[in-house]
């Protein structure tokens, strides 16, 4: 099997300019509405925006390797670095701090030059103990090829599939040279288009022993905001990628294994990011919604048990709200628990939920425009 990184014009991609003309400028029309939209929000409403977004990205972009994070850890992260005010932070692990630290260089500080070093950095960010699991690996530095050829695998051990097999260890250097060089020039095609291309030519080289896949979304999120040329991000790309998580991986694959010209590879990419704009309607949604909450209930007094469990709620809580998980979120009593609910309900702040199941199930009361 021969790769695309073996060709003999590797990497001087090349696509087809008819093809995807019409796709572009309606994905780029379709960006420069959504940017217009939020900018137009006022201050608190657009910085919530923001927050909601980099942590779907942050939560997601993981979430594709596998690896799951706690939500408030993220959110908490990401607004202590923008400045936002959320009121009391969770405590935050190492490892969730590594990955927002790398998302918000990336968005916050977009217009400046990527370098090794800048990546290093990241990488170390993301495997703080130097360890992917309990494996050790070459952290803030290229993969050495000490334990053999880096492949994307799948399946048992003894029956395994290699969907991939990266460049040798000791061609990273000219590679990612010739990779930075050209990421970092002016560019002649369109920055949206440039964002495609670097997503797959870094994930390509796969330069790092782990977590390549994280660093060529944030790539792909720092050439996106040049495109854009604006560190706030008010859509989510890797929660995109999640949900079409197998044909992301199959595009890849495929392209990966195919011939220089990657006019496929970019279609998927912009039908993707196109799609990724349609999400960004549901975070508009949640903060109106959340807003006109707290414009309505500005008067009513809350502990902070509850306060805490109605933002919480607010900001997307998944599943169902019991009294279970109200006192496991509170860190509270199953008593005090449903003495909050209680409360919350008798005023009309929460609702029962239809019966249905074993435990009595919750939600907001409707806001009018909700």
């Amino acid at each position: 099997m021969r790769y695309i990184h073996e060709l003999e014009n590797w990497p001087r991609f090349h696509w087809s300019h008819e093809k995807l003309t019409d796709h572009l400028a309606a994905v780029r029309h379709r960006q420069g509405r959504l940017i217009g939209r939020m900018e137009s929000l006022g201050f608190a409403l657009r910085a919530e925006a923001v927050l909601q977004s980099l942590t779907q990205e942050v939560l997601k972009s993981s979430e594709i390797e596998g690896e799951i994070l706690d939500q408030d850890q993220v959110r908490s992260s990401i607004a202590r670095r923008l400045g936002i005010e959320v009121g009391a932070l969770a405590p935050i692990d190492r490892n969730v701090e590594g990955v927002v630290e790398m998302m918000i260089d990336a968005t916050q500080r977009h217009g400046e030059v990527l370098t090794n070093d800048r990546l290093f950095g990241w990488h170390a960010a993301l495997f703080p103990a130097g360890r992917s699991g309990m494996t050790k690996i070459a952290v803030g530095r290229w993969r050495d090829d000490e334990t053999g050829p880096m492949q994307v695998v799948s399946g048992p051990l003894g029956r395994e599939r290699v969907h991939f097999e990266a460049p040798a260890a000791n061609r990273i250097d000219l590679e990612m040279r010739d990779f930075l060089v050209w990421f970092n020039a002016e560019k002649v095609i369109d920055p949206v288009l440039g964002a495609a291309v670097a997503h797959l030519w870094f994930v390509t080289i796969h330069p790092f022993d782990d977590g390549n896949g994280r660093v060529a979304r944030a790539i792909a999120d720092m050439a996106l905001a040049r495109s854009e040329q604006s560190p706030r991000r008010f859509y989510s790309m890797s929660s995109q990628i999640q949900t079409e998580r197998k044909t992301y991986y199959e595009i890849l694959e495929s392209t990966q294994k195919g011939d220089l010209d990657i006019t496929e590879w970019i279609a998927w990419f912009l039908s993707c990011l196109d799609r990724a704009f349609d999400s960004s309607e549901i975070i508009l949604a949640s903060v109106l919604r959340k807003a006109r909450f707290w414009d309505k209930f500005a008067q009513e007094k809350f502990n902070d048990r509850q306060r805490s469990v109605l933002n919480r709620v607010l900001n997307g809580f998944e599943g169902k709200l019991t009294s279970s998980k109200y006192a496991t979120l509170t860190k509270s009593s199953q008593d005090s628990a449903s003495r909050d609910i209680d409360d919350l309900v008798r005023r009309g702040i929460l609702v029962k939920d239809p019966a249905g199941g074993r435990s009595t199930s919750y939600s907001l009361v409707k806001i009018d425009g909700t």
